[in-house]
């Protein structure tokens, strides 16, 4: 870990660039300050170590010296993407996740607002309960609890959520709840409205779904289904036509 913090310390990138690696250290859960520097510093040390082994191998294998390079610059370059894959992987990984937990969400804030809690006591308490089934959700609404007691507005937290989180149904729940709080409409109404809304998005996505799976089946029908049918259905008849009707036919 040492390692990798210093050798991403000397990694130099771009404005951009850093930005856009923060965002996605923070949708797959990394934020701490040291979580760019030792991202970089596997980056780093992922290019040297798959250079070295790619090296290695053809060297083992007396290759020539055009395969050698070519191989060292592969090394490189996959060791250099590596870490970004595993990355992008682990933020849609986790929002699968918060997307999964969107709707038992939605209910316990309901319920807690419902019941008379203010919207900030509601999102901590859905927070809590929400620990052991969903985490990924859990920590979400608790970075908005910290965010609110170290003096930031209710609606900055809410797009910060949109912003770490990346899905689009809880960038439409922020969006919806600053306008409630903004124009002073009932929170309670608003994510009863909305989580309806969300059930009926998500059952036409499920339809959207069930369509598209005749269409996917196609290809497996055909190249595996259809050749294990022939095998089973014309197979006996081939099989008693060389044993019996070929002998027959040369006899004659």
């Amino acid at each position: 870990r040492t390692l990798l913090d210093a050798a991403g310390r000397q990694m130099v990138s771009r404005e951009k660039d850093r930005e856009r690696a923060i965002q996605q250290l923070a949708r797959a859960g990394f934020r701490k300050s040291s979580a760019l520097n030792l991202y970089n510093g596997s980056r780093g040390l992922a290019s040297v170590v798959l250079s070295i082994a790619l090296s290695g191998g053809c060297l083992l294998r007396d290759t020539d010296s055009s395969t050698l390079i070519m191989a060292a610059l592969g090394g490189v370059l996959a060791g250099f993407c590596l870490p970004g894959e595993c990355l992008r992987l682990m933020a849609r990984r986790r929002k699968r996740s918060i997307q999964r937990a969107l709707p038992n969400m939605l209910d316990l804030l309901t319920i807690c607002v419902e019941s008379g809690l203010g919207l900030d006591q509601a999102i901590l308490h859905v927070s809590r309960e929400l620990g052991r089934a969903h985490q990924e959700m859990s920590e979400e609404l608790q970075m908005i609890n910290f965010e609110t007691r170290a003096g930031k507005s209710r609606p900055e937290a809410l797009r910060n959520l949109a912003n770490r989180t990346g899905v689009p149904d809880v960038k439409e729940l922020t969006a919806v709840l600053i306008q409630a709080d903004r124009f002073g409409t009932s929170v309670a109404q608003t994510l009863r409205t909305y989580s309806s809304h969300l059930r009926v998005q998500a059952r036409q996505r499920a339809e959207e779904k069930a369509a598209q799976l005749s269409v996917k089946l196609v290809f497996p029908i055909f190249f595996f289904i259809l050749p294990s049918l022939f095998v089973i259905t014309v197979g006996p008849v081939v099989v008693r036509i060389v044993r019996d009707l070929l002998p027959m036919m040369n006899s004659m």
